[in-house]
C-alpha cells in the first residue's frame, strides 16, 4: 500500500533548512515584504466552510500535492485492549470506499496517476494526495468517499492483520526493536505513549469494521484538520476542491484528552537479555520544545553532543578514539506531549560500561565546558545550510508546511531560521547544557549480555507485543 512521507522526514527539512530562500513570485510583491523576503510564498487561506489551507502555488508542472492531518488523533487515542485500531484504519481506509471496492479504488487511483494514502503515529491521524493538474476532480472525489464511506471489507481487515500480524513477528528477532519497545514502556510507563503504536497481536485480532467507525472516524473532523498544499491550482480552484473533499466529516472531533508527560525512570538501567554478541543501547531524557526560548541553543548543543555524525564529540571520543561502536548518535525529538533527548549505539557487551562512562563525560563536559567557537561554526554553518532533504518535490514542500502547522509555528517562521541560529552564543549553549543534560536523567535501556553492569530492573517479556 502507498504510504506518504514520513512526517518525521518534514520535521528533519523543519529544522535543517536554512530561512533564507527565494520562492516563486506567484502574487503581487508589496512594499512591506516582498515573495522574495519568503523562504516559501505561503498563502494562508480559509475555505467557504471554515477550513484553514496552506497554499504554495507552483505552476512549473502539472502536478498537485497535499499533505494534511487530524491532530491529536493518532494511536495514543487507542485503548490498551485496542493497541493497533488506529493503524488498521490508516492501512485500510483507501481499500475500498463507497462504490469502489478495493481493488477497483486501487485501480482507479493506478488508472489516474492519482496517490491517495493514510497512515498514524502515536499523535495524529495523518493522509497524502498527489494527482495530474487534470484529474483534481477526481482524484479530490476519491479522498472524500474514502475518508467519508470507508468500506472497512473484511477481506481487507483480514489481510492488513495479517500484514501486522507478520510485521510484529518478524520484528521478534530484531535486537534495536525489542531496544525501541521496552524503551517506550520504560521511559513513558503509565503514559498512552507507552502502548505499541503498531499493534499487539490480539489488540489487531480485535479489530472490527465496527470498531473502526465508531472510535477512529469520530475523531476525524473538521476542527482538527491541517492542510498544506502545492502545485498547479490556484487559491480559488483549491478552497473550492477542499471543501468538497471534506464535506460531511463531523464538526468537532471526539477526542480523550492525553496528559502531558516527562521521562519516567530516569536514573536507572533496564536490561533483557539476549544471547548476542553485541548490546543495543538506547538512553532517552527530558529535553525542551520549540515553545521554550532555549530551543535553539539545546539544538546546536545536540549537534555538538551527538547530532552531528562524525563531527560530533561523542563519535570522536566513542568511535574515533577508542574504537567501542560504528556508530553513536543522540537526537532530539518532539511529541504532542514530550520532548525528549535519546542517545543510540551499540557494542560489545563487555565493552557496555565502558561505553556508558565515556558517554556520561561527554554529557558532563557540555555542562561545565563551553563549546569551541570552531565547534559552534560548523554546528550553525550546517544548521542554516544544508538540505538534508531535496525541496525540489510538490510532495516535500507539502509535507515541510504540514509540519510547520503541527508545530504550531507561523507560516513565515522559515524566513528567520538562520538568524536564530547564528545568534546563539558558547554561553547560550552551556547555560541550557547545564538545565537539560543533569546527572542520572538518563533511563537506559540494554538489549544483549552487558557485563559489569548492575541493572536496576530486568525484563523477561516483552512488553505490548502479544
Amino acid at each position: 500500500m502507498k504510504q506518504i512521507a514520513s512526517l518525521l522526514l518534514g520535521f528533519m527539512i523543519l529544522i535543517a533548512l536554512p530561512s533564507c530562500g527565494e520562492a516563486q513570485d506567484s502574487s503581487p510583491a508589496t512594499a512591506e515584504e516582498t515573495t522574495a523576503d519568503k523562504f516559501l510564498d505561503i498563502q494562508e487561506l480559509k475555505t467557504d466552510s471554515g477550513i484553514t489551507v496552506w497554499l504554495v502555488e507552483d505552476h512549473t508542472l502539472p502536478i498537485i500535492a497535499m499533505s494534511y492531518a487530524f491532530k491529536g488523533a493518532g494511536s495514543a487515542q487507542d485503548a490498551p485492549e485496542d493497541q493497533g485500531l488506529t493503524i488498521m484504519a490508516s492501512s485500510t481506509m483507501d481499500e475500498g470506499a463507497g462504490e469502489y471496492d478495493a481493488q477497483s479504488f486501487q485501480k482507479t487511483l493506478s488508472d489516474n496517476n492519482i496517490s491517495v494514502s493514510f497512515r498514524s503515529d502515536r499523535d495524529n491521524f495523518t493522509g497524502y494526495l498527489k494527482t495530474l493538474t487534470k484529474h483534481k476532480d477526481l482524484a479530490f472525489d476519491l479522498l472524500h468517499i474514502a475518508l467519508t464511506e470507508p468500506r472497512f471489507e473484511e477481506e481487507a481487515l483480514d489481510r492488513m492483520r495479517a500484514s501486522h500480524t507478520a510485521r510484529i513477528r518478524s520484528s521478534l528477532s530484531d535486537p534495536e526493536w525489542k531496544a525501541a519497545r521496552i524503551l517506550n514502556d520504560v521511559a513513558f510507563q503509565g503514559h498512552p505513549y507507552a502502548q505499541n503504536s503498531g499493534g499487539t497481536i490480539s489488540g489487531l485480532a480485535g479489530v472490527t469494521a465496527e470498531k473502526l467507525r465508531s472510535k477512529v472516524l469520530p475523531r476525524l473532523a473538521k476542527d482538527n484538520l491541517m492542510i498544506a498544499v502545492t502545485g498547479d491550482i490556484t487559491a480559488e480552484e483549491l478552497k473550492a476542491e477542499i471543501d468538497e473533499a471534506f464535506a460531511g466529516l463531523p464538526e468537532t472531533a471526539q477526542l480523550t484528552e492525553v496528559a502531558d508527560l516527562t521521562i519516567q525512570n530516569a536514573g536507572t538501567i533496564t536490561v533483557y537479555e539476549q544471547d548476542i554478541p553485541q548490546t543495543v543501547i538506547r538512553a532517552t531524557q527530558d529535553a525542551i520544545g520549540r515553545d521554550d526560548p532555549r530551543y535553539y541553543p539545546a539544538k546546536i548543543m545536540n549537534y555538538i553532543l551527538g547530532g552531528g555524525g562524525f563531527g560530533s564529540r561523542l563519535m570522536d571520543v566513542i568511535r574515533e578514539q577508542r574504537g567501542l561502536t560504528y556508530g553513536v548518535y543522540t537526537g532530539m525529538s518532539e511529541m504532542d506531549h514530550l520532548a525528549s533527548l535519546t542517545l543510540s549505539t551499540s557494542t560489545k557487551n563487555e565493552s557496555v560500561a565502558e561505553l556508558l562512562s565515556l558517554a556520561e563525560q561527554e554529557f558532563a563536559r557540555m555542562r561545565t565546558e563551553p563549546v569551541s567557537e570552531d565547534e559552534l561554526t560548523r554546528a550553525q554553518s550546517y544548521l542554516t545550510g544544508s538540505l538534508p532533504l531535496s525541496l525540489s518535490s510538490t510532495d516535500r514542500i507539502a509535507g515541510l508546511m504540514l509540519s510547520l502547522q503541527l508545530e504550531d509555528l507561523p507560516a513565515n517562521y522559515l524566513d528567520s531560521y538562520d538568524e536564530k541560529i547564528n545568534a546563539v552564543t558558547a554561553e547560550d549553549i552551556l547555560s541550557v547544557a547545564k538545565d537539560l543534560l543533569k546527572e542520572d536523567a538518563l533511563a537506559i535501556i540494554l538489549v544483549g549480555k552487558p557485563e559489569s553492569i548492575t541493572a536496576d530492573k530486568t525484563v523477561t517479556e516483552l512488553p505490548n507485543v502479544e
